[in-house]
C-alpha cells in the first residue's frame, strides 16, 4: 500500500493594484507579501501571483470583462481550484466571481482568518478566531458553515467538508457570537487573574512586537532559549508566548512576551478580536519593537506597527527600543548606512537574531531602560509588613533604615515602576 501525499488546492493570487486606493505602497512588494500569506496556509500550492491594474473597481465584479476572461484562461491553463484576491471583495463581487472563474475564491480578511484558524494554539486563541470569522462572514449569507460542526481544522473557507454550500442563518450566527463571547469572558477573565497575580511580583514585562516575519520569534528564542515556531513565514507565531529570562550581565529577571505579528491592513474583526490577547503589550513595562531592516518597506511596516500600538491605548509614556534586526542580510554598503543612522538615535540598537551580534548591547539598553530615573522616597513600614520590607531589600532599594515603636522609617530609591511594583503588594 503506497502512502499518498495530502491534497492540494492549486492557488494563484492577484493584487488589485487601484490609484484611488494607492497607500503608497509598491504593487509588486504587495503581491511578494500576499504570496507569502499564502504559502503560510497549509495546503495551498501557491503556483504564482499576478499584479492587476484597475483604473477602478466595478461594483459587482471587482474586474472588467475583458480582465475576467483573462482570468478564465489562467484557471484553465492552470487548473486551479482557488483565487486569492489580495484586497477586499463585497459578497456580491466574490459570488459573481466565483461563477464567472468557475473556482472558490478568498479575499485578504479569508486568507487571514484561515491562517490564524491553522496557527491557534490555545483555548482563547481558537475562540478569538471563530468569533473573528463569523463576524466577517455575518454579512456573507452564501458561505460554508460546517467548520463551526468540525472538532479541528481549518475554517472551511478553503476545501474540505466546507465545499457543501449552507446558507448561514443570520440568528443562528448571532447566537453563536453570544456563546463564544460568554466562553471567551471566562478565558479573559482567567488571563486577567493570572496578569494580577503578574503584578505581584517583582518582574517588569518586555514585549517584543513588530511586523509579521521581522524576527520577534527568532529574537525571543534567543534570548530564552525556548523553542518558539520561527520559521521564516508570515504569522508564525499567533498566540503570545510568555518565559521569565535573568538579563545577561547582571540585569533584572524579566518576563518576555513573543506576541502575533502585526501586518497592514489587518482585518478589523481581528483587531478586535485579538484585543485581549494584545493586552500584554499594553501592561508592559517596556516594549521592544522588531523590525526587518533589510526589507524594501521597512519604514512603512514600522508605522502599521506604530499605528496599531496606538489604536491599542499604548502611550509614549511607555518606554520604548527599536530594534532593526537582520543587518546580516545587508551588504557592506547599506549596513554601514543602517549602523550610522542607527548611532543617533539612542532608542535604537542594531542586531542579528541569527548570528547574535548585537545581543549585549541590547540587553544593556534593556537594562538601562528598565532602571529609568531613580528617586528617592521616605517610607514607614508596620512591623506586619516584613514581606514588603524583605522584597525592599532583596532588591537592594534601602538606603537607610531607623526603628521605632511603631514600625521602620526607611529611605528607599527606586525607579517609578518599582514604586509601582511595591504599590501593587
Amino acid at each position: 500500500m503506497t502512502q499518498t501525499d495530502d491534497p492540494v488546492t492549486r492557488a494563484w493570487v492577484l493584487h488589485p493594484d487601484i490609484p484611488s486606493q494607492d497607500k503608497a505602497r509598491a504593487p509588486d512588494l504587495a503581491l511578494e507579501e500576499a504570496v507569502s500569506l499564502a504559502h503560510a496556509l497549509p495546503g495551498l500550492e501557491v503556483l504564482g501571483g499576478t499584479v492587476v491594474r484597475l483604473a477602478r473597481p466595478h461594483p459587482g465584479t471587482l474586474f472588467g470583462k475583458g480582465k475576467i476572461e483573462e482570468l478564465h484562461r489562467l484557471v484553465e491553463d492552470e487548473e486551479l481550484e482557488l483565487v486569492l484576491i489580495d484586497g477586499p471583495v463585497s459578497p456580491v463581487q466574490q459570488r459573481n466571481l466565483e461563477k464567472a472563474l468557475g473556482v472558490k475564491l478568498l479575499d485578504r480578511t479569508g486568507l487571514i482568518l484561515e491562517i490564524f484558524s491553522d496557527r491557534a494554539a490555545t483555548r482563547e486563541g481558537v475562540l478569538q478566531v471563530e468569533m473573528a470569522a463569523l463576524s466577517y462572514q455575518r454579512t456573507r449569507l452564501v458561505r460554508a458553515w460546517t467548520h463551526l460542526e468540525r472538532q479541528r481544522g481549518g475554517l472551511g473557507f478553503v476545501g474540505g467538508p466546507g465545499e457543501t454550500q449552507i446558507e448561514a442563518d443570520r440568528r443562528a450566527i448571532d447566537e453563536q457570537l453570544v456563546r463564544l463571547r460568554r466562553q471567551l469572558d471566562k478565558v479573559v477573565k482567567t488571563r486577567s487573574l493570572h496578569r494580577a497575580a503578574r503584578a505581584k511580583v517583582p518582574f517588569p514585562i518586555v514585549a517584543l512586537v513588530g511586523y509579521t516575519n521581522a524576527g520577534k520569534s527568532t529574537l525571543f528564542n534567543r534570548l530564552t532559549g525556548a523553542t518558539v515556531m520561527a520559521k521564516d513565514m508570515l504569522f508564525a507565531t499567533l498566540d503570545p508566548t510568555m518565559r521569565k529570562i535573568a538579563l545577561p550581565g547582571g540585569g533584572p529577571e524579566v518576563i518576555l512576551s513573543d506576541t502575533v505579528g502585526f501586518i497592514s491592513d489587518l482585518p478589523t474583526e481581528l483587531v478586535a478580536a485579538f484585543r485581549a490577547t494584545l493586552e500584554e503589550v499594553t501592561a508592559a513595562d517596556l516594549i521592544v519593537h522588531v523590525r526587518d531592516i533589510s526589507h524594501p518597506e521597512t519604514e512603512e511596516q514600522a508605522a502599521d506597527v506604530r499605528d496599531i500600538l496606538e489604536g491599542l491605548g499604548v502611550t509614549e509614556t511607555t518606554p520604548q527600543i527599536e530594534v532593526w534586526n537582520k543587518i546580516d542580510r545587508l551588504d557592506a554598503e547599506d549596513r554601514q548606512g543602517v549602523m550610522n543612522r542607527a548611532a543617533r538615535d539612542e532608542n535604537v540598537q542594531v542586531l542579528s537574531a541569527i548570528t547574535g551580534e548585537g545581543m549585549d548591547d541590547l540587553s544593556a539598553a534593556i537594562i538601562a531602560r528598565l532602571s529609568g530615573t531613580t528617586h528617592l522616597t521616605d517610607l514607614h513600614l508596620g512591623f506586619s509588613e516584613g514581606r514588603k520590607r524583605a522584597w525592599l531589600f532583596e532588591k537592594g532599594l534601602v538606603e537607610d533604615e531607623t526603628q521605632d515603636e511603631t514600625g521602620y522609617a526607611l529611605k528607599v530609591r527606586w525607579t517609578p515602576m518599582q514604586q509601582a511594583q511595591f504599590d501593587s503588594m
